[in-house]
């Protein structure tokens, strides 16, 4: 998923729903103790386009969308 151009599908503060971005980094979550049966949360950072200041947010997979380039 890095390097992958995606739609952010939750609102944020200062994010609006349908923001595009580029994944950057990914980050596995920590697993406490007692809930190693569980999934461990992988967490993608994103650079957001359209923002004057080139924020970074971190989303979960379900919040992102992975956008198709069609190449002309």
């Amino acid at each position: 998923m890095i390097g992958k151009l995606v739609r952010i599908n939750r609102a944020g503060i200062g994010v609006p729903k349908g923001t595009l971005g580029l994944v950057v980094r990914k980050m596995e979550g920590a697993i406490w103790e007692g809930e190693e049966d569980l999934p461990a949360p992988v967490i993608y950072t994103v650079l957001l386009c359209g923002t004057s200041d080139y924020r970074e947010r971190r989303y979960l997979i379900q919040d992102l969308e992975d956008i198709k380039v069609v190449e002309v």
